[in-house]
């Protein structure tokens, strides 16, 4: 059976008809979609698709899309403005943090999380941050560097 959900996702409403056991993730790649969350694992073990959920991230393959009503989804999509992208994007680019792409939106999102909570991580701080996304290309150091040089800037 389905029923209506009201999502506020990159400061846009959306009202659906979903099935009541569709998960975010379904919501926003199906449904709206948005494609930078990454289907991966289905498990919540990889990151590949984080989102920020009133500025905390989350993996949506776990979060029932009915669940994130009343609540600001921010997806990678989101994450750039007026055209310009955010220097998180920026720096993953310039310090080739990107390589297959599959889990840079999860591991991006997760460190504009982090930099928003805390301005001035430790390069610690990142690495416990960033170790529920889960990276097959690039052995984290570039990815590192990467959100470190936005911290530095």
């Amino acid at each position: 059976m389905k029923k209506q959900l009201t999502l506020k996702v990159n400061g846009k409403l959306h009202i659906l008809m979903v099935e009541a056991n569709k998960t975010l993730l379904e919501v926003l790649r199906e449904d709206l979609g948005l494609t930078g969350a990454k289907e991966a694992c289905d498990t919540g073990g990889c990151g590949s698709c984080t989102v920020l959920l009133d500025g905390k991230p989350v993996y949506s393959c776990l979060v029932l899309a009915l669940d994130a009503q009343k609540k600001d989804i921010l997806t990678i999509e989101g994450l750039a403005s007026n055209s310009r992208l955010h220097p998180l994007q920026e720096a993953f680019i310039e310090h080739g943090a990107v390589q297959c792409g599959f889990c840079t939106s999860g591991m991006i999102l997760t460190a504009k999380a982090l930099l928003d909570e805390n301005p001035n991580p430790a390069e610690n701080d990142v690495k416990e941050a960033i170790s529920g996304n889960i990276c097959r290309c690039t052995g984290y150091i570039k990815i590192v560097e990467a959100i470190q040089s936005v911290v530095n800037k």
